[in-house]
């Protein structure tokens, strides 16, 4: 099976490229297509992979970016003139926007099926804002053979709010919610024997990078509250300050300790040293960490609505909140410090619900299925 990937997103995660060696090691041949502004450069720790059949092209200016139609019509011509499409079996668009208008010109013009992922970005920027391009996302959506969301709660948000109601059924019928994987190092290293809490005592913990949109302004607040009432707080931020006017507040409290970036070993060993991870994303595509924190046996606190909830039934690895209620943020690490063996012990036991080796499967079977209809069309 020979599998063609439009993601422009590859370089910005490495969700991407844990998934292309998964299906690499189910014997799916997978060349991924990126197109990049000209002089990009990706983060260090990504690289130009031959090996892992990435072909990227600086293929358009970095100011196309702000004109949606000329960015993806220099895409277009780019892949129209890279790819033999009789080649592949199906395609894959990893965004509903971006990628699925070139899937659907793809569709339009040599016929080949796809499926396609919806993003973060698909629900709370394109749809939300670009007006304008919303009968363009339900026409992706209608055209596709399989929609992919990381959640019920994006699935459920995108087809109440911005599918016409003609149309409902179908994209419903068409949808599947696969979680994105985590590094096979923590399903590896789950730790099956939690550890007690001390109720009065909490250690909490957020891994990322510092920004606004984590919203951690939110998590001291509810620790000052805790602490009003008498419950000691430790709070370990672990990443990269990219926003020093967030970090500098942060660090008003004698409470909390910063740590920059460090090796995922490294990392591990301050889970374990931690009670509940806690991060209440204003907005949120699924927020690996969530699923990494459960693999060491922190129960976690995320936000409603966005990419982690709706992965669990409410209580059973921790709590979604409203990421601007303090109060409730604070009375939800509460509620987990309350019933802590039973959620850690929860947490502990489900983290393999994000192990590649499965994920990759459920891919396959999308493919499979896809490249059949194809099949049965011709």
């Amino acid at each position: 099976m020979k599998i063609l990937n439009i993601n422009s997103y590859y370089y910005s995660s490495s969700v991407h490229r844990h998934l292309q060696k998964a299906l690499a090691d189910r014997g799916i041949d997978s060349t991924t297509y990126v197109p990049l502004a000209k002089g990009y450069v990706p983060r260090e720790d990504c690289k130009y992979g031959v090996e892992e059949r990435i072909d990227a092209s600086e293929c358009y200016e970095p100011k196309d970016r702000y004109a949606f139609h000329i960015k993806h019509h220099k895409i277009l011509k780019d892949v129209l003139r890279r790819y033999d499409f009789g080649r592949f079996d199906c395609v894959h668009a990893h965004s509903l926007f971006s990628n699925g208008y070139i899937v659907l010109q793809i569709k339009e013009k040599a016929g080949l099926p796809y499926i396609v992922a919806v993003r973060d970005t698909d629900l709370n920027v394109f749809f939300r804002y670009m007006v304008y391009l919303r009968t363009l996302g339900v026409q992706i959506l209608l055209q596709a053979e399989k929609v992919v969301f990381l959640s019920d709660s994006y699935r459920n948000q995108l087809v109440s709010q911005y599918v016409p109601d003609q149309h409902k059924r179908l994209v419903l019928e068409k949808s599947v919610v696969i979680p994105n994987g985590i590094d096979a190092f923590w399903i590896e290293n789950t730790v099956f024997a939690g550890h007690k809490i001390d109720a009065d005592n909490i250690r909490l913990i957020f891994a990322g990078q510092i920004t606004k949109r984590k919203n951690l302004i939110s998590v001291k607040k509810a620790c000052d509250l805790l602490m009003k009432e008498g419950v000691k707080i430790h709070f370990k931020i672990v990443g990269e300050a990219v926003d020093p006017k967030v970090m500098g507040r942060l660090l008003e409290a004698k409470f909390i300790e910063h740590v920059d970036r460090v090796k995922k070993e490294e990392l591990m060993r301050l889970y374990r040293n931690s009670d509940i991870y806690v991060m209440p994303s204003i907005t949120e595509t699924f927020g690996l960490s969530y699923a990494e924190a459960m693999s060491q046996g922190l129960p976690v606190v995320y936000t409603k609505g966005q990419g982690f909830d709706g992965q669990f039934e409410e209580g059973l690895v921790g709590y979604p909140v409203d990421c601007f209620n303090v109060e409730e943020i604070a009375r939800r690490i509460q509620d987990i410090a309350g019933n802590y063996d039973e959620i850690s012990s929860f947490c502990a036991r489900n983290a393999n619900r994000f192990d590649w080796t499965k994920i990759s499967k459920d891919y396959e079977d999308l493919y499979r299925e896809a490249g059949s209809r194809q099949d049965s069309c011709t």
